[in-house]
């Protein structure tokens, strides 16, 4: 019997709904269900409530109920734990999602019964090193960021691959990506679009102040080190857009391929680039 996780973003409108619905298509079916904490009280379980470190101990696999920002934060805490999770999307874009809420009970029958497919997801990890001292080590799915303030003039951050000099990039900053980040943040500022499965970093310049700055596709097995600087004290570190942390003029943040991979289960064939159109189709056509 297949022990199944559900964590659920309750700031969307459908949240309660969808997971109610989801928790009795698994439980007719006979597997045993582990509900988000914050969620179960809602539903009448209350003794099915499980914190998400529990799930990523117990858990067979794990269902995501949100959009692609709940999957992100929800990847991070489960790092190094190598648990399928399966994203049911409840947002706008849900680039990283698999399944929509109109299309559940095909989607638990493929679940329940082995109908899917493994798409392991490189991480990132980041190290923040100020004077010296390591300030964080910090894991991403997406990207890593450095930027300017919002209103504050530009910053510069020298990048170097391994101990090699890259180059100097002036203006707002620069990010850093996996291939699953490619599409975010890192698409907003100019940079490719990149297969999941290409084993390597991809360096975007934000808004630079040079005709000659263009996104760089660095090894997988390379480290970046980025430092930073900047006449002001506006500066910022962001894990997949989401925590923050201020930077100051010095500090250095070493960034490579995270030891962890995040496993998405896949349930449609036709894999990425089938994601690709159908995701931006009102952009293409």
């Amino acid at each position: 019997m297949k022990k199944i996780g559900i964590i659920v973003n309750k700031g969307k409108p459908e949240a309660r709904i969808v997971a109610r619905e989801l928790l009795y298509l698994l439980e007719v079916r006979g597997a045993h269900v582990l509900l988000d904490e914050n969620v179960a009280s809602d539903v009448g379980r209350t003794e099915l409530g499980a914190r998400v470190e529990e799930m990523g101990q117990q858990a067979d696999l794990i269902c995501v109920l949100g959009g692609d920002g709940t999957l992100l934060g929800i990847a991070r805490k489960l790092a190094g734990r190598s648990v399928p999770i399966l994203g049911i999307n409840l947002g706008t874009l849900g680039f990283l999602s698999e399944a929509e809420p109109d299309n559940l009970p095909h989607a638990v029958d493929n679940l329940l019964s082995g109908q899917y497919d493994l798409e392991e997801r490189t991480m990132l990890e980041a190290t923040l090193i100020r004077k010296g001292v390591t300030l964080g080590v910090y894991t991403a799915m997406n990207d890593i960021g450095i930027a300017k303030g919002s209103f504050c003039r530009i910053i510069q951050c020298a990048v170097y691959s391994d101990d090699a000099y890259v180059a100097t990039f002036s203006g707002d900053g620069v990010i850093v990506s996996t291939p699953t980040g490619s599409t975010a943040y890192s698409l907003s500022a100019g940079g490719p679009i990149v297969a999941p499965n290409v084993d390597m970093l991809l360096l975007t310049p934000v808004a630079p102040h040079s005709l000659t700055a263009r996104p760089m596709v660095l090894g997988g097995n390379q480290t970046i080190r980025v430092e930073v600087d900047a006449i002001h004290k506006e500066m910022g570190l962001s894990i997949d857009g989401q925590l923050g942390y201020r930077l100051e003029g010095g500090d250095q943040i070493f960034i490579r391929k995270s030891p962890y991979v995040t496993p998405l289960i896949k349930l449609k064939k036709g894999g990425f680039f089938e994601a690709i159109r159908t995701k931006f189709q009102g952009e293409w056509e």
